[in-house]
């Protein structure tokens, strides 16, 4: 059965869109998924689920999430294959943090473009398929390039995860696999 990584965005944020990983467990379990098991707070679950279809899922996840909460939660499903590539292609193995935005689709090859016209001091990325690789020697929490700016100028929805996260998140797939 086939193993999937959900990445929610914005959840239990500065006490916005609160929804406790236990109760979000049983939610993933009410839709069939087995092997339900989240990681921190801020909305990573891995599962097995015999559907195949990753954008049927994301919207069955959003459905859910919005009846039972009556909020809307952006997430985006992976595959254990998707973190395995994105961490081998990291163009910062040597940063103690870089950043992961996974994004929902490929960027147009306009949009990509137009993003590069952009520089800002200290702060690094590259875009590589659908992952954004993003680097901040002076902390994320100074930086200009969040994960809204990749998203405006992409126009594609993204979700952003640590280096910490995104490998925990592989081992934990591959142990159910």
């Amino acid at each position: 059965m086939p193993t999937y990584i959900s990445l929610l965005r914005g959840i239990n944020v500065s006490g916005q869109k609160k929804i406790l990983m236990a109760d979000l467990k049983l939610l993933y379990e009410s839709l069939g998924f087995q092997s339900v098991t989240t990681y921190i707070q801020s909305g990573n679950v891995v599962f097995n689920c015999h559907k195949n279809e990753t954008q049927k899922l994301e919207r069955l996840i959003f459905d859910k999430i919005k009846k039972e909460y009556g909020f809307e939660v952006p997430n985006l499903i992976l595959t254990p294959t998707d973190i395995e590539q994105a961490l081998t292609n990291n163009p910062y193995p040597n940063v103690e943090k870089p950043y992961f935005i996974f994004l929902s689709a490929l960027p147009k090859p306009a949009n990509s473009k137009a993003l590069q016209q952009y520089s800002f001091e200290n702060e690094f990325y590259e875009l590589k398929e659908k992952v954004v690789y993003a680097h901040f020697p002076n902390g994320a929490g100074r930086a200009k390039m969040t994960l809204k700016f990749f998203e405006k100028h992409l126009k594609v929805v993204g979700t952003t995860r640590n280096l910490r996260t995104t490998q925990r998140l592989l081992e934990m797939a591959q142990n159910l696999s």
